[in-house]
């Protein structure tokens, strides 16, 4: 078993062309033995989001703290806290934060080989 608090986990800026105003934490990991998923944590700061971007495995979100749009081939959808969202492989998705005063903190699942 592995129990960590998401105030004792560094933060980094994530290597991602395209993001803007984004920090990264690793709470669970292949490092911390999870055989199946990683638990990251994405924070994003008012005025920034991920890159537009799409790869071949999905992401499950949970939105812990403050409100942004969640864009797709489809359009924009609101997410805010307490809100889940998946990403199917393949489809094409960005996060932005589209609060003017808080962060956008989520969490974000993936398969462990992708972290």
């Amino acid at each position: 078993m592995h129990i960590t608090s998401l105030d004792q986990i560094e933060k980094t800026v994530p290597e991602m062309p395209g993001a803007k105003a984004v920090c990264k934490q690793v709470p669970l990991s292949r490092e911390h033995g999870a055989p199946t998923f990683s638990f990251r944590v994405f924070t994003i700061e008012p005025g920034g989001h991920t890159p537009l971007h799409r790869h071949p495995y999905e992401h499950m979100n949970y939105v812990i703290t403050g409100q942004g749009i969640l864009v797709s081939e489809d359009g924009e959808l609101s997410v805010r806290e307490g809100d889940f969202a998946l990403v199917l492989p393949g489809e094409n998705h960005q996060y932005r934060n589209s609060s003017s005063g808080r962060d956008l903190v989520m969490i974000c699942a993936v398969p462990i080989e992708h972290e």
